[in-house]
């Protein structure tokens, strides 16, 4: 390759991966950042409390709600939502820096996230996981063993009404199987970057250097 066809990394794929409390997302895009280091997902910031084992900084940047507030109001989160009576928000600064750098960018957000991102962004790619059936999302969420039955029946509610969206996304992958469920994910992924946006704005210089730019 010529000094004239140097490469750059293209600017990275904007993602949102949204599912139902209780359907295997987290799980699911561990595995898939696992599989492939291109890929980067975003630590959102959030108001609720922090669990047993979580860690701030690595699971998510937890603030107070004025803290929230405040970086809200300034324009700071990229997209931002209020779920089960916290706040939860991806930082612009960190999606853009991870983005410039070549990484595909996945947000781990809600329906009403992905919607202000796709309004936002319209070059970004949706995707919903469903669970397999309404008694196995009740069955993973009480085994779990983080809730009580009254919080499981309001997470059930607020999975009804979430799953409700699905028709917002751009892919659909169910998670009956977790292996079969992670080989979709990986298939989406790889597929947007051999996409004709993507390769375009990575293959700039030699587009250009064949007349086709």
């Amino acid at each position: 390759m010529s000094a004239n066809q140097t490469q750059h990394p293209a600017t990275g794929n904007l993602l949102t991966i949204s599912a139902p409390s209780g359907a295997g997302k987290t799980s699911l895009v561990k595995a898939l950042i696992e599989r492939r280091p291109s890929l980067s997902v975003t630590v959102s910031h959030t108001t609720r409390p922090i669990r047993p084992g979580e860690e701030d900084g690595v699971n998510y940047h937890f603030v107070s709600a004025e803290e929230f507030i405040v970086a809200r109001d300034e324009d700071k989160f990229f997209e931002w939502a209020e779920v089960y009576g916290h706040f939860y928000g991806t930082s612009k600064a960190e999606v853009a820096s991870r983005r410039n750098a070549g990484f595909d960018v996945i947000l781990e957000i809600d329906w009403q996230g992905a919607r202000q991102v796709k309004i936002s962004e319209g070059a970004s790619h949706s995707i919903f996981i469903l669970p397999p059936s309404i008694a196995e999302l009740e069955q993973r969420l009480m085994s779990r063993g983080q809730d009580q039955p009254q919080t499981i029946e309001k997470r059930m509610a607020e999975a009804r009404s979430e799953m409700a969206h699905w028709r917002e996304a751009d892919f659909l992958v169910l998670n009956e199987n977790f292996e079969q469920a992670l080989d979709d994910l990986t298939a989406i992924t790889d597929s947007l970057r051999l996409g004709l946006d993507y390769q375009a704005r990575k293959l700039a210089d030699t587009l250009e250097a064949l007349t086709l730019s």
